[in-house]
């Protein structure tokens, strides 16, 4: 994982002012069930670390020294990953505390109020979820934040985000933010969620906000991290407000639009770094992807394991057992002790350790816990496969399937899409009923007795100041925790929903499986969407935006990643007073505006300005850095989505590289110089998108019926990926879009150029499958 801990962290704080952090560990939903049964979401493995070791390692580099981690769901395993982890040692620089709070919080902000009961914030604090993976300079945002208090104790708290293309696969589909920011101080005058089905077209901003602040900023290009830099008024406003639920669409908007609160709340914009939730199956793999392509440095797979980093952004784990006629990556890890058989082919996969994949058996976007088996001739397509389940030889498991811890299916069964299996829970018939009760109030006993050693334990440690240190012979006892104490009532909840899903098995389904012991998750109902008072981000179609593998074709949906989107369906009919419009959001409002009107008329002035900039930079010999704010201040200027920056940047450079005509050698070093002097202003225009760049490129070459430039493409493409503006990822996702094949256009040189460019795409990635096989086969 990352880097070492305290040693080299920033002082941003007074010797006697030490900043805390509070860490919601449960998610309170079900968005990973039927994986997060047997534990918690904080505990599941990403890169074969658990999040909450990131979680923590993000705030140790944010200079946290006192951490309370809020947990209501299997809190046992909490506490006992919590003295297992590195963090619990002396000399960690973290003081960690678990908080179990009651079976009542269903909420983060019960979890907050808890937080208040316990009286255990003295000042300033960072508040996050326990699935944040996140490189990002905190300690940046807590000094500005400490900055405003000084002068306005009203500034209660400082929302951390960080902006992001259209196309970013960390970007949620299906929920993102609107903020409406004083473009001066950057306090948040107006906060409002938005869903991606049904599209989010409209935002209702108040007028006293533009009319008090005439210097406005309309955001729908940023990240929300999930990362809060909160005061100590904070919780007692959860406390005094029991209808704040959410942290962002409860509390956030509660005290943005309250007549009686004179609070106020700010946004800090993470320019650099990383910092993303595991909010979702489809962010898992997001998230893993980044990890292993290494874009969360220094959060990465090998920094704090025995893996070695091989060429690709391959990972293996000591004692993995390759065959030599397996192939491996690219971005892939292997876990320590597992085993690859003869033939079999692991990409763009994790394994977790001791697993064993066999021969001929295809892994593709999978992932994969500690203990599985994936028996001979199996195909794993982007699922995950919990810790000790058994894959029969010649199972096949489609995309988006969601398999439990000890799932055993039979071979040459087939699992369809999108399937959600956990393990049937183990009935007791072979002795009377008051021996099973007996030995279920021995359990009970037991677990009761184990947890008052935990709370001992935890009195202690806030005694002493300091966590106690290494874990000790006790802390075995968490191979006990998965049996769940019959004490818990969460583990009663989970058990009744298990009752409950057994109950209404299809027979016909679980034969299919072979020899199983699964159960049968069912999907969500579809009648979830017709439901208008219900939380829209919960609708079963926008939910196919969390999935993993799903890319939702058939849903009619705003597209905030089209290139083509110029925002003009503007919905010209008048519009509803209650809903003024702002169409497709995700385009319009993606760069700072001070009118909310903005309009694509002034598009050829913009490119002729853009044009002028870049000839100025080029002629001049300006640095990337002051072209790049140069750009910046005209796409601010003239409010236009960063995109069309980003394809006048790329076409600019494109054409700027001089023909070179029958002489291969003398073009390709054109090619290299260009890119090398230009190639990185890609990136500094803002909201990093490799995926989108090949678009554009792609996009631009094709254009113009079939020119000299439609030859450049595969050069520039290969240029890019040299100079590391572009990785084999990227061009792999960009080859995998519709788009890419040009769906959508009509019949002509357009759309043949496009599928030329898409062709070359392909020999690229034939190129580095080969590669990747010649260096295993060495």
């Amino acid at each position: 994982m990352a880097p070492k801990s305290a040693a080299g962290k920033e002082k941003l704080i007074e010797e006697d002012d030490l900043l805390q952090a509070v860490i919601l560990a449960d998610s309170f939903n079900k968005r990973f069930t039927p994986l997060t049964t047997t534990r918690p979401r904080c505990l599941l493995p990403i890169c074969n670390a658990p999040l909450l070791d990131w979680t923590l390692e993000s705030l140790a580099l944010a200079g946290v020294h006192e951490v309370f981690v809020v947990c209501r769901s299997h809190a046992n395993l909490v506490k006992a990953a919590i003295k297992e982890s590195k963090w619990a040692r002396p000399g960690s620089g973290l003081k960690i505390v678990p908080l179990v709070t009651a079976k009542e919080t269903f909420s983060p902000g019960d979890a907050m109020r808890d937080v208040y009961t316990h009286g255990v914030i003295t000042g300033d604090f960072v508040l996050v979820a326990g699935d944040l993976v996140s490189s990002v300079r905190i300690s940046d945002a807590v000094r500005a934040h400490r900055e405003r208090r000084r002068t306005d104790k009203d500034a209660i708290m400082t929302m951390v985000v960080r902006e992001s293309g259209a196309r970013h696969r960390t970007r949620s589909r299906a929920e993102a933010s609107v903020f409406v920011l004083d473009a001066e101080t950057h306090e948040c005058l107006h906060y409002e969620p938005t869903v991606g089905y049904p599209p989010t077209t409209h935002a209702r901003i108040p007028r006293e906000a533009l009319a008090a602040h005439p210097d406005l900023e309309l955001r729908n290009d940023l990240i929300d991290c999930g990362i809060d830099i909160c005061s100590v008024d904070v919780p007692s406003l959860f406390q005094d407000n029991f209808d704040y639920q959410d942290v962002r669409r409860d509390f956030v908007h509660g005290v943005l639009t309250s007549d009686l609160l004179t609070s106020r709340i700010h946004v800090h914009v993470a320019r650099t770094g990383y910092a993303a939730r595991v909010a979702d199956p489809r962010a898992y793999a997001a998230v893993s992807a980044d990890l292993l392509a290494r874009w969360a440095f220094p959060l990465v797979p090998d920094a704090d394991s025995s893996a070695e980093h091989r060429r690709g952004n391959t990972y293996v784990g000591a004692g993995a057992s390759l065959a030599r006629s397996c192939a491996l990556g690219p971005n892939a890890l292997v876990g320590a002790g597992s085993t690859l058989g003869a033939g079999a082919a692991v990409a763009g996969s994790v394994l977790g350790r001791g697993v064993v994949v066999g021969a001929g058996a295809v892994l593709r976007g999978a992932y994969v816990w500690d203990g599985a088996v994936v028996g001979a001739g199996c195909v794993v397509e982007r699922s995950i496969v919990g810790a000790g389940a058994v894959l029969g030889d010649g199972v096949r498991v489609e995309r988006g399937c969601l398999i439990g811890d000890g799932v055993r299916i039979g071979a040459g069964a087939v699992v369809g899409p999108f399937a959600r299996l956990s393990k049937r829970r183990e009935v007791k018939v072979d002795g009377a009923e008051g021996d099973d009760e007996g030995e279920e109030e021995e359990e009970e006993e037991e677990s009761e007795a184990d947890e008052e050693e935990d709370e001992d334990e935890d009195d202690a440690d806030s005694e002493d100041g300091d966590e106690d240190a290494a874990p000790k012979a006790k802390a075995a006892k968490p191979a006990k925790a998965p049996a769940k104490p019959r004490d818990d009532p969460v583990s009663d909840e989970t058990d009744s929903e298990l009752e409950a899903v057994e109950a209404h098995q299809d027979p016909a389904a679980l034969a299919a499986l072979g020899d199983t012991n699964a159960v049968i998750w069912p999907p969500p109902p579809l009648a979830a969407d017709d439901d208008s008072d219900g939380d829209p981000r919960e609708g079963a179609a926008n939910q196919r935006l969390l999935r993993l593998g799903d890319d939702a074709s058939d849903l009619d949906l705003s597209d905030a990643g089209s290139l083509s989107g110029s925002g003009s369906s503007s919905g010209s009919s008048s519009a509803d007073e209650a809903e003024p419009d702002f169409s497709a959001l995700a385009s319009s409002l993606a760069a700072p505006s001070s009118d909310a009107g903005g309009a694509p008329a002034g598009d050829a002035a913009f490119a002729h300005e853009v044009a002028l900039s870049l000839e100025r930079a080029f002629a001049e010999g300006h640095s990337v850095d002051n072209a790049a704010v140069e750009l910046k201040t005209l796409r601010m200027a003239a409010n236009v989505p960063l995109g069309r920056v980003r394809a006048a940047v790329v076409g600019a450079i494109v054409d700027r590289i001089a023909l070179v005509p029958d002489n291969a050698g003398a073009q390709r070093a054109e090619i290299a110089r260009v890119v090398g002097r230009w190639g990185a202003l890609i990136d500094r225009i803002g909201g990093v998108d490799a995926v989108e760049t090949v678009c554009v490129l792609q996009a631009h070459c094709a254009a113009g019926g079939g020119g000299a430039r439609m030859g450049l493409f595969g050069q520039v493409l290969a240029a890019l990926y040299q100079d590391d503006v572009v990785e084999e990822a990227d061009i792999r996702a960009w080859h995998a879009l519709p788009a890419s094949r040009g769906a959508g256009l009509e019949d002509g040189p357009e759309l043949e150029n496009m599928r030329k460019c898409w062709a070359v795409g392909a020999r690229m990635i034939t190129q580095f499958d080969e590669q990747s096989s010649d260096d295993e086969s060495e």
